[in-house]
């Protein structure tokens, strides 16, 4: 079994609590900032802000979509938000961590694990795939934290 991980990090020049305010909003916030595509709907099933939420979110693999159904966690409240597939291994960590002025750097991480052949080629290839699609989800988070910031 291979593990495969993919992910960004930035500087985002905004407030951390903006920030992590946008990413644990599932219903205006977080929908927001998703690249489309490869992203599609995200429907909340319960909840809606923070630990407790259940959501479905579409994304295109391939030719494909693909419907997730994730639980979220927030293991550091405020700081680290988690994204746990409820049919798979795979999740999605948001961190946020203050930085210098007031700012912040959100990192993304995806995880999962994989055999064979196939978890070997997508060790090696999705990380640098997804690496655009994760940035621009970041440039998006920055936008809308500034929008919701004032600045």
């Amino acid at each position: 079994m291979s593990q495969v991980t993919v992910g960004a990090s930035a500087l985002v020049h905004a407030p951390p609590a903006t920030v992590y305010g946008i990413l644990a909003d599932y219903h205006d916030g977080h929908p927001h900032i998703l690249p489309r595509p490869p992203f599609g709907e995200l429907v909340v099933e319960s909840g809606g802000t923070g630990a407790g939420t259940v959501f479905r979110v579409q994304t295109r693999q391939g030719m494909k979509m693909r419907t997730f159904r994730m639980a979220v966690t927030e293991p550091e409240p405020g700081r680290l938000l988690k994204e746990q597939d409820l049919e798979s291994d795979l999740f999605s960590t948001f961190r946020v961590d203050p930085a210098e002025g007031g700012h912040c750097r959100v990192t993304i991480t995806t995880q999962w694990m994989r055999g064979g052949v196939q978890g070997w080629l997508e060790s090696l290839l999705l990380p640098v795939l997804a690496a655009p699609v994760y940035k621009k989800e970041i440039a998006n988070l920055e936008r809308l934290a500034r929008e919701w910031s004032g600045g």
